[in-house]
Order: structure tokens, then C-alpha cells, then sequence
């Protein structure tokens, strides 16, 4: 029997509709995924690249834009497919295995298994999160790469004077996330985020499809108009694996030193930096408009 989370969020949803989608380049209707020409971005006009890398103009972000506004009523196995058959095998996804996450799994597994999906060992990381990966590898036969930074735990905490994550633990998700991130997506052109709109006042923003200025990535969110009811009935019904931390009061889950569990009436990500302000690490922060000269694949130093 699942455990207590799942209990109390699998109860009746309104499934989400299918959407016949009208191409940009086309005049007739056609499945996102299966009838739409593959177009890749290597072959899109609006696409440049550099050294394998999209860079950003404004026509990708129109392009874009207009894909975004598509695939807005779309399933999120639709707009995988449509992520797939556009970039892959440049198209990747990073994952903390939370909920959401282990949902976009096992989409992915069922019609594109080789996608790669990496994991952002912190050195942080609950153990019942690090487990999480052989249950997938089990499930699913996907081995989820764990990608870590080139400093262990004690080099880090040694170079710095003690626990980054104390004082500042925004430097410690740049040192020990994103610089990782950085460096994991060399060579590729978009990447899926599990983020929904309703979990916070920031990712309400998010659009399904992107253009992801800090890593100069096309950023596909499948799952921005799903409900967390939505993600957790997926799980029930397809017994798709989960951290146990979730039934014991932890709705989102980071590294074990800035995560609490939430207490009764509080926002899912309220145990996330608990005493801070700071409510993003930095990945799913949404940029400033993009620009000339966006898109070269460096970090935002505002972000």
C-alpha cells in the first residue's frame, strides 16, 4: 500500500486534454509528437548554433513563444514527445527526484528511455533521496547519472571556514548546483523541469516552453499546468516510486541541512531555506528578459 502522501492526493482529477496542435511552419492540425515534423533546432533557421549550442535571437524567442502558447493545453507526455523528437539527443533533464520528477520518469521511460537524466549530488542529499536512484535503475532499467562537484563535502567545508549553507547558502547552491549544472549541459540544447506553476509566486511565471538565459537551454516545463494532485494520482495509479520523506511531512526536498518538513497551512516549499529569504536555488529562478548576447551558456550573475 503507498504511503501517506500519496493516500491523501489521489483522489479524482479532471484528466487533462488532448491538444491537436497547429505548427508554426504549418497550416494543418497535427499530433505535437507523433504527426509533427521532427524540425530539429540543428535544422531551424531561427536556431543558430555554436559548438553544438543554441544561441538565443529573437527569432528562437518567437518561435518559442509560440510552441509555449501551442502546447499550453497539451499532456505532459505530448510535450515530451514534442521536447524529444525537436532536440534529442540533445535534450536532457536534471532531477531531485522529488515527485514531479519521478512522474517525468516515467513518461520518459515508456517512449524515450535513452534521454539523459542526471542528478545534482550536492554531497547534501537525504539518503532516502540517493536511494531513489536504484529504484529507478530497477523500475525502469535508466540509470540516472549523479554528477557532482569537484570539491568533496570536507575539501568544500575546508577551503571555506565551515558549512557555506549556515551563512550564505546561496553561495553554496551556486559552488555546489548550479557551477554542476553548468558543466553537465555542455553540448546540449534543452532540458526538462519538473516545476508547476501552482508551487510558488515565482514559477507561476513559468511558460511550457523557453528559453533559459543562465544556461542557455531551451526549458520545457510538461508539468506547469499540472496540480499537485494531478502529479500524486499519477503516482497512485502507476505506483511510480517516491522518497518516503513525503510522508513524513516533507512536500519538497533539497539538501538535508536547508530542509524542514512544513507545518500545517504552510506553502509546499515553506521548509525549503527555512530562516532565509530565499525560496529558489537558483535553478527555476526566472530570468530577466532575454536580450542581445543571451544564450552564451553563462550564468546570470544577478541570479
Amino acid at each position: 500500500m503507498r504511503g501517506t502522501a500519496a493516500r491523501k492526493l489521489s483522489g479524482n482529477v479532471m484528466e487533462t486534454p488532448v491538444l491537436r496542435v497547429i505548427s508554426p511552419d504549418r497550416d494543418e492540425e497535427s499530433e505535437p509528437a507523433r504527426a509533427a515534423e521532427p524540425a530539429r533546432a540543428a535544422e531551424s533557421a531561427s536556431s543558430p548554433q555554436a559548438g553544438g549550442q543554441l544561441v538565443w535571437t529573437p527569432e528562437l524567442q518567437a518561435e518559442l513563444a509560440n510552441w509555449s502558447r501551442q502546447l499550453e493545453s497539451a499532456t505532459p507526455q505530448e510535450i515530451l514527445r514534442w521536447a524529444v523528437e525537436r532536440y534529442a539527443p540533445r535534450f536532457t533533464m536534471a532531477t531531485a527526484f522529488g515527485p514531479e520528477g519521478m512522474v517525468l520518469i516515467h513518461m520518459l521511460a515508456e517512449f524515450a528511455p535513452a534521454t539523459p537524466i542526471f542528478n545534482l549530488d550536492t554531497g547534501y542529499q537525504f539518503a532516502e533521496t540517493l536511494a531513489l536512484r536504484e529504484r529507478v535503475l530497477a523500475r525502469y532499467g535508466m540509470a540516472v547519472e549523479m554528477r557532482r562537484p569537484e570539491q568533496s563535502v570536507a575539501e568544500y567545508e575546508a577551503a571555506n571556514g565551515g558549512p557555506v549553507y549556515k551563512a550564505n547558502p546561496d553561495k553554496c547552491c551556486a559552488d555546489r548546483k548550479l557551477t554542476v549544472l553548468t558543466q553537465s549541459v555542455v553540448g546540449m540544447q534543452a532540458w526538462a523541469s519538473a516545476i508547476r506553476r501552482d508551487q510558488s509566486p515565482d514559477r507561476a511565471q513559468a511558460p511550457i516552453v523557453g528559453w533559459d538565459r543562465k544556461f542557455g537551454l531551451v526549458k520545457v516545463s510538461p508539468l506547469a499546468n499540472w496540480t499537485k494532485q494531478q502529479v500524486w494520482k499519477t503516482i497512485v495509479d502507476h505506483d511510480i516510486p517516491y522518497n518516503p520523506l513525503h510522508d513524513q511531512g516533507y512536500p519538497s526536498i533539497g539538501c538535508w541541512p536547508c530542509t524542514r518538513s512544513v507545518l500545517f497551512g504552510e506553502d509546499e516549499r515553506a521548509g525549503r531555506w527555512s530562516g532565509f529569504q530565499k525560496t529558489e536555488c537558483g535553478l527555476h529562478s526566472v530570468d530577466p528578459p532575454a536580450g542581445p548576447g543571451a544564450g552564451s551558456g553563462q550564468k546570470d550573475p544577478s541570479a
